[in-house]
Order: C-alpha cells, then structure tokens, then sequence
C-alpha cells in the first residue's frame, strides 16, 4: 500500500474540490498535510479562513495531521511565506501539489480584465512555490512536485470559448513541470502533471452522480506524489477513474533541402501533418 508516513504534503487550493480530495486522502495515507486556501471567491475577491480550517478539522476528526494556511498566493512573498512558515512548523516538505487556480470565462475582445489576476495565481503562483520548495527539498535529496494542467489548454477541440488566460496558466503549468523535471531529476526531485475532469465548483458541464467525483481524480495525485512514481515529466490525465498519459506528439521531419518555399509546404501539408499525429 503507498503510505506516506512521516512525509510532509502541502497542497494549494485544498479548502475545497478537488484540492480538499488530495488533501483527504493524503492525510488517511499517514502525510502530515498542509491545507493551504486563501478563501477566495470564483473571482478572486475575499478570504474566509474557515475554508482551509473546515478540512483541517475533518483530517484532524479522522485522526490524521494537518495545519492550515491562509496566504493569498498572488504575490512572491506570500509564496515564500507559504512554504517558510511549513518548514518552520513541521520541519520538511516532501510532497508539493499545486492545485490552487482560478476560472474566469473572458471571450478574447475582454479577456485583459482579468488577465494579470489568472497570470499571478496560474503562473506565478506555481513557479514562487515550486521555486520555494527546491531547495528544501535538494537538501533531503527527495522531493516530489505535481503541477495541474488541463486539455482545455491542449488542444483547440477540447478548449472552450472564454478561456485564453486560464489556458495560458495550464500550459504555463506543462513548462514548468518540465523545467523541474529536468533539473530536479539528478537530485532526487520528480515533476509531473495531473490534467483533472471533476465536477467541482467550476465545472460547467452536465454530468451525472457519482461520476467525476474529485476523490476518482485523487488517485492519480497520489501515485504521482509517492516513492512509487520514477518518472518525471509525465502529464497523467483523470476523470471519472480513467486515467491516461498526454504528451506532446512529434512526427518525423519532412526534407525540403535547403531552399525549402511556402509552396512545397502547402503541397506536402496532408504528409507533414500525418507524421505529427503518428
């Protein structure tokens, strides 16, 4: 069975959702976990403290470990300050999971209105931390980070309309997972992605009980999370307890020589495409 006895879990954005299902099930694994959640309404407005306090009381009532933490992540201090006061009260941090994030829905003509608040909280957030976490983690030669991407941000068949500065964030999301993957390989540390489907407070689409419960998408954040997972640079998507890799496909080049014209291009275009989708 993957315990995580004696380790140390912080997952962002854990008051609620999926965030509160990783949070759970890490703690019933033997993590000492930190429930970080600023308490932050859809938009980004707000800051009740009770949300990360709610599921530090559940854990606690069920017997594990927790703490909480309030910070508001769009800032680098308070990201720093997020991993430093962990460190301070419980010594280490073994598992990173970022899981905080925010949807807007903005078509393209208004999508500036809320582009700097999705930047801080999709990108920055993520990079602060992780950035954070590095090192403590070097220092023990273990670490494991998981980031959170989306197929929304994948393809233009699965996106939706609205969502340019959300997808920005999950693709940014893929990049830093593979910067963290490579550097921090050699000293121990394995970066990875989950891409999630789970009926949550954002979740828009129809669906039926019981089916995209965020506890079925746990699974997967936790295998990525443990001793058990060696690979790295890996994006596992889950839904519904269906679990699949993504990556990005690339086909065998096509060789024009050395004078290569947009024309050539165009006319061996069904080639070039059907070698990117082997």
């Amino acid at each position: 069975m993957i315990r995580f006895d004696g380790r140390v879990a912080l997952v962002t954005g854990a008051g609620r959702g999926l965030g509160a299902a990783y949070a759970h099930e890490f703690a019933r694994r033997g993590a000492t976990v930190v429930v970080h959640d600023a308490g932050v309404g859809r938009g980004g407005e707000g800051g009740d403290h009770s949300v990360a306090d709610t599921v530090v009381e559940e854990i606690r009532a069920d017997g594990g470990n927790a703490i909480a933490s309030y910070e508001n992540l769009e800032s680098e201090e308070a990201c720093v300050r997020l991993v430093e006061g962990a460190v301070a009260k419980l010594g280490r941090l073994d598992v990173l999971i970022n899981n905080a994030g925010l949807v807007i829905y903005e078509e393209i003509e208004a999508a500036d209105r809320s582009w700097e608040t999705l930047r801080r909280v999709g990108i920055d957030a993520p990079f602060h931390v992780s950035r954070a976490v590095f090192p403590v983690m070097k220092e023990r030669g273990y670490g494991r980070i998981v980031f959170t991407t989306s197929g929304i941000a994948m393809s233009a068949q699965d996106t939706r309309a609205g969502l340019a500065a959300y997808a920005a964030g999950k693709m940014a999301q893929f990049g830093l997972m593979v910067v963290f993957a490579a550097e921090g390989s050699p000293h121990g540390i394995l970066a990875n992605a989950i891409s999630p489907v789970a009926a949550t407070r954002v979740y828009t689409q129809p669906y039926e009980r019981g089916e995209l419960e965020p506890e079925q998408v746990a699974a997967g954040v936790v295998f990525l999370a443990s001793e058990e997972c060696t690979v790295g640079g890996v994006v596992l998507s889950a839904a519904g307890g269906s679990f699949g890799v993504r990556r990005w496909a690339r086909g065998e080049a096509v060789d024009f020589g050395q004078q290569p014209t947009a024309e050539m291009i165009a006319e061996r275009w069904p080639e070039i495409d059907a070698q990117g989708r082997v």
